[in-house]
């Protein structure tokens, strides 16, 4: 079989594997928590808010110096940070009039990792 061929390959027969099919079945996670996963892995869909995380993965920072960063506005990166608080990926915490965002847990880094070290093979 070539394996670089880009045409996807169908069985020539038709037959079912039942017992295949039912412990793949059993061992998949509920409908509701594979959604809650397709969502979460929406949220790196943004290049932006990947550019977001991999600036807090260095150090905990506030609007304005993300914003300085990125070049882009304080409202672009306040609505992305919006979504990234929303998903759970970080958090923030105030110290006078500044607002600093750091990332939620060391789940996020394990998450980039995985997915950079995916795209660099």
């Amino acid at each position: 079989m070539d394996t670089n061929n880009k045409a996807t390959e169908l069985c020539e027969c038709t037959t079912i594997h039942d017992e295949t099919i039912c412990f793949v079945k059993e061992q998949m996670p509920e409908e509701e928590i594979l959604y809650d996963l397709a969502e979460l892995f929406k949220v790196f869909g943004d290049t932006t808010r990947v550019k977001i995380l991999c600036a807090l993965f260095e150090s905990e920072m506030c609007v304005c110096d993300i914003s300085a960063l990125l070049g882009m506005t304080q409202s672009a990166i306040s609505h992305q940070l919006r979504v990234l608080k929303t998903a759970k990926l970080i958090k923030n915490r105030k110290e006078g009039k500044v607002v600093y965002y750091s990332l939620a847990d060391d789940h996020v880094k394990h998450i980039f990792d995985q997915g950079l070290s995916h795209v660099l093979e």
